[in-house]
């Protein structure tokens, strides 16, 4: 079966071959972002096209259509990514966009604070450089809606307040609690977490799965319709940090005591489109009021402490918006001007996106 990776495929291995034979495994990711901060760098992001594609119906869900072409962070949010974002609003940190289970440097994401917390001693953040480009977790879903509406807003910095966390993509005016329901992606919105449909079309379709021209979805959100096993090595692909049953000789965190692994770090078991992570490493926050629960919120695609099948397809997850686990993360995607949106929909002109570069 041809998938939209395997054409890229043979570069990125060829890439991988010329590295020194013994390098360290960071020395791997030479081909990721240099400057995992700079949020116009088309290598923190994979265009997902195709608009108009059917929803998944073979596993009876029926998820995954999306009208206009996007784009989605080819990475889930990093403890780098989020410090630069305490740094740049977190001096005071109104809305708790910290919590203190960040710090730890085993089920953590490294990043330490200090200082008072208030205008003339404001707080200061750093991460551990074990934890740089590995995914930030203890958020709640309105600390991921905060950090796209500070992305819609430029990324300034200041307070907490409506031109930096508070308004834009999400209009949230403080709210921090376990409903919400009325809250949802404001029609300019720029940037935003992921809805469920996003996730899920970049996760798992594939407008060549069958050959050329012939679609299909994935059951696993590493190109593939069988378990993925947890090699380090990734040489073959298939392969996510999670949870593996079974055997109690299995080594459990697989990356020497860090339970989350680097972003990226399976570099042959990206998605069809290329995105990474979207099966295990840390649950991924969407968009969706979850049907069952009303004011919960969707995650997906399995993490760290979850057994291989949560990351399939047909697995949905959900959890009060409010609260804060070591297993969960976010994604953002990057979407396009409304008017644009139209057209895209109506015309399928993906031409008509701003920014896009070969190979994002």
């Amino acid at each position: 079966m041809i998938s939209v990776k395997n054409v890229k495929r043979v570069a990125v291995v060829a890439a991988l071959v010329m590295m020194a034979a013994g390098a360290a495994r960071a020395d791997t990711h030479a081909l990721w972002p240099e400057d995992w901060n700079d949020w116009s760098d088309p290598a923190l992001w994979v265009t997902v096209g195709n608009p108009g594609n059917a929803a998944d119906t073979h596993t009876g869900m029926g998820y995954g259509s999306v009208a206009y072409t996007y784009n989605i962070g080819k990475y889930e949010v990093t403890a780098g990514q989020y410090t630069e974002f305490l740094n740049k609003v977190g001096g005071v940190d109104t809305y708790s966009l910290y919590n203190t289970g960040m710090s730890n440097t085993s089920m953590g994401s490294g990043i330490a604070r200090s200082g008072g917390g208030t205008v003339g001693n404001p707080f200061t953040y750093s991460v551990d450089a074990n934890f740089v480009n590995r995914p930030v977790n203890y958020v709640s879903f309105w600390d991921a809606c905060r950090f796209a509406n500070w992305l819609h807003n430029g990324q300034l910095t200041g307070a907490q307040g409506t031109g930096t966390t508070e308004r834009g993509a999400y209009t949230l005016d403080g709210y921090n609690d376990n409903d919400g329901r009325a809250i949802q992606r404001n029609a300019d919105a720029k940037y935003a977490v992921t809805s469920e449909d996003e996730w899920y079309k970049a996760a798992h379709y594939d407008p060549n799965k069958g050959g050329p021209g012939i679609a299909g979805y994935w059951t696993y959100p590493t190109s593939s319709d069988t378990w993925p096993d947890r090699d380090m090595a990734d040489a073959s692909g298939n392969n996510a940090n999670h949870f593996l049953t079974g055997d109690p000789s299995d080594p459990y965190p697989i990356d020497s005591g860090k339970y989350t692994t680097v972003a990226g770090e399976f570099q042959n078991s990206d998605s069809a489109y290329g995105t990474f992570d979207q099966g295990g490493n840390v649950w991924e926050w969407n968009e969706v009021l979850y049907w069952e629960n009303f004011s919960y919120r969707g995650v997906r695609g399995g993490a760290f402490d979850y057994y291989v099948g949560y990351m399939a397809g047909a697995s949905r997850n959900n959890s009060l918006p409010a609260y804060e686990y070591a297993d969960t993360g976010f994604r953002v995607s990057e979407v396009p001007e409304p008017a644009t949106m139209t057209l895209l929909a109506l015309g399928g002109l993906g031409m008509l996106m701003g920014r896009r570069a070969a190979g994002r």
